[in-house]
Order: C-alpha cells, then structure tokens, then sequence
C-alpha cells in the first residue's frame, strides 16, 4: 500500500514514538472528515469511504472492502471519526515504515480489529486477510504462532499477542540499533583519516620551521 503523492494524508505528520496525531494534525484531520461527511451524519458509509481510499492510496477496490468492514466494528454499514483516526494512523504507519512501533502501541485497537468474530481470538486467517494493511511475513506469522500460542489452539488471546508485539518491537529496535551503527563506522573511519591527515600536516610544518631554524 502506498500514499498518493499531494494527497491530504501525504502532509500529515505521525510522531515516531507514539505514532499519532499531533493536536494540530487531529485538528486539520477533523476538518477533512466534515468535508467527506456530505450527508452530516457525522459517519462515513461505505461509497464515501471507497471514494476517500481511492483516491489517497493505491489500494484496489476489494481491499478497501475488506479494511471497511474491519472497521465498521457495530456492523451499521457507517464508520465515525474513531474509526476514521485509527484507519490514518495505521495507513501513516505503513507508509513511514512504523508497522511493528504501531502495533506494539496500540495493541489492544489492533487486536480487536483483527478480531472479526468477537471471540477474543485471532487466527492465521485473520493477518492473511490483512497483511496488506500490517505486513506480517509469513514466516513472522509461522514464529508467532509458534512461539506465543500457548494454548496451542492455533490462535492468539490478546495476552499472547501482546507478548508477541513486546518481542517484535525489541527485535525491531535491535535492527534499527544496528543499522545506526553500521552506519556510524564509516564516519568513524572518516574521522580517524581526518585526524591522521591533519597530525601528518603538522608534522610537516614542524619538520619545515626545523628545517629553516637550522638555516638560520
């Protein structure tokens, strides 16, 4: 899923930490759902939602179906501003490469969207239906059934899926720590040179006064 350049979404900022909303960007978003809302219903129904999604992401029109009932959680056939939110944020997410910071934040939103029946369960089915919104590869979903199903029934209580979000996110940071610092050694190295070229031109001042001194 990708964001269309110079749409709304595409100039709003999610912190990295937290992944949401400044008050200013809430603000500006707020003013954007009345602007959809042509029938002031305060809610969304399933064309305008289409047409929203549509024409900020690249996402097909059975996708957009799939992510409006995911949040159509009541069943009514209408999403409100709620709803509207945890949809940006999650697309504001995927788009900065924030899947696994997003879903350790807000685990318990996560886990009851993914959890369509209402059973407090989640199943392999479910992360399939939508790995294009989290990007879960499968042999991430084969370790996490693996590792944290433990009622080994083949699906997730939201206890072992929070155990799963705290082990994705230390794996995550772990990765990003590294990258930092494979990055950090050539600017080390950079330095050091630095360093020996400047020793190596002082050298060569001394060694010329030396030389002038000794002339004189």
């Amino acid at each position: 899923m990708k964001l269309k350049q110079g749409s709304f979404l595409w100039y709003l900022y999610l912190d990295k930490l937290y992944c949401l909303l400044s008050v200013r960007n809430v603000k500006a978003l707020v003013e954007y759902f009345h602007l959809l809302d042509v029938h002031r219903k305060k809610t969304l129904n399933d064309v305008l939602f289409y047409h929203f999604l549509h024409h900020v992401t690249d996402l097909k029109r059975n996708q957009i179906t799939i992510v409006f009932n995911m949040l159509d959680w009541n069943a009514v056939g209408e999403i409100g501003f709620d709803q509207f939110y945890m949809l940006v944020c999650i697309l504001l997410a995927q788009e900065n490469h924030l899947e696994e910071q997003f879903i350790f934040r807000h685990s318990r939103p996560v886990f009851e969207l993914l959890d369509l029946d209402g059973e407090l369960k989640i199943g392999p089915s479910n992360f399939h239906m939508y790995n294009f919104l989290f990007k879960i590869k499968k042999q991430q979903l084969r370790d996490l059934y693996h590792d944290f199903d433990i009622t080994g029934d083949c699906r997730l209580n939201y206890k072992e899926f929070k155990l799963f979000t705290i082990f994705s996110m230390n794996k995550y940071q772990e990765s990003q720590k590294a990258v930092k610092e494979e990055k950090a050694v050539p600017e080390k190295k950079k330095v050091s040179q630095v360093n020996v070229s400047q020793r190596e031109s002082l050298l060569g001042i001394n060694h010329f006064e030396s030389i002038s001194n000794y002339n004189c």
